[in-house]
């Protein structure tokens, strides 16, 4: 008996580790962007059925959608994959030139629903619970804009006129095809090993819709993104929860001496970021500035991944023009 309850509890413990919610995640997000495994890609095809199905339901809610049209001009940051794809520090980089804009995100992570003002013009005006990472990332970046989140966009848009912002910028906002709006795709390097949507790839909707959008903005051509180390240390732990956080691989530098990874908008502890500090005798807690927003307030070594987007003047001229002429 105490033998079996001794393989019970190992079996337990290994099952634990299979199916742990993180590593689970980080096996879907490598099948739908990069399938390697025979298994990965066996399932792309048995799923695509699905995904055509997907493909038109998609299709026929963007025909059949009614465009509803503002006072002041939208401009929307969206990709066609899931994950990230640069659209935070794009948006921040594009939107800084602009005074009195409301930025609007759906606020991902956040534990709170509804509309809410995240920052007026600097002033942070709620927790990062209430806005989640993102909305967070906006309101400590541009000081100079109204950050808000809700899941209902109208709403928010709707508020934003109220509240007399001059233009408003759309974090994701490309599927809400209910919206009038400036569309700008920002197309990722590598882009996913197939063009299939979901759940047999990595694409929210159909490729062929780059060719609807005002702007495409593909990465190293018409944006770039730029990382400077803040604060480095002698040892420095890893510690990120983004959407595919093998992209960082590139900008470490050579004294990591491991790396932790959470899934997407995962909200830190002080005590479990203390427990990695002390398990990997790390001198600090190497992140980006999406992950500092949720460990800012626990006092502790943080080494900083700063990542800035150099976006084409081009592209910010046209936006700049559109804005101008919106009537």
């Amino acid at each position: 008996m105490k033998k079996f309850t001794i393989f019970a509890n190992q079996l337990k413990g290994l099952l634990k580790i299979v199916f742990k919610k993180e590593t689970f995640v980080f096996w879907v997000e490598e099948y739908l962007f990069y399938p390697t495994s025979a298994l990965q890609i066996f399932t792309s095809f048995l799923l695509y059925p699905l995904s055509i199905i997907y493909s038109i339901i998609v299709l026929v809610k963007r025909i059949t959608t009614k465009k509803m049209k503002y006072p002041i001009p939208v401009v929307s940051i969206g990709n066609l994959t899931i994950g990230g794809s640069g659209k935070t520090p794009f948006l921040i980089s594009v939107a800084s030139e602009y005074e009195n804009v409301a930025i609007i995100s759906r606020g991902y992570g956040r534990t709170s629903k509804g509309l809410h003002v995240v920052s007026k013009f600097g002033k942070i005006l709620c927790d990062i619970k209430t806005s989640g990472d993102e909305a967070m990332l906006f309101a400590l970046s541009l000081p100079k804009a109204i950050v808000i989140v809700s899941e209902d966009r109208v709403k928010a848009i709707n508020y934003a006129c109220e509240l007399g912002c001059r233009a408003v910028f759309l974090d994701d906002g490309f599927s809400k095809s209910n919206i009038e709006k400036f569309d700008i795709l920002l197309r990722p390097e590598p882009e996913p090993r197939f063009n299939f949507t979901l759940p047999s790839g990595a694409y929210r909707e159909p490729k062929f819709l780059y060719k609807f959008a005002d702007i495409v903005a593909n990465e190293n051509i018409d944006f770039t993104r730029k990382v400077t180390l803040q604060n480095p240390t002698e040892k420095m732990l890893l510690v990120t929860a983004i959407s595919k956080p093998k992209r960082l691989e590139s900008y470490l530098p050579q004294n990591i001496i491991g790396k932790v990874y959470y899934m997407d908008h995962h909200m830190y502890t002080k005590i479990e970021l203390e427990k990695l500090l002390k398990q990997y005798d790390a001198s600090s807690i190497l992140t980006t500035e999406k992950d500092r927003v949720k460990m800012k307030d626990f006092n502790l070594p943080l080494s900083i991944l700063e990542l800035h987007v150099e976006v084409n003047p081009d592209i910010k001229n046209k936006i700049n023009n559109y804005l101008s002429d919106f009537r």
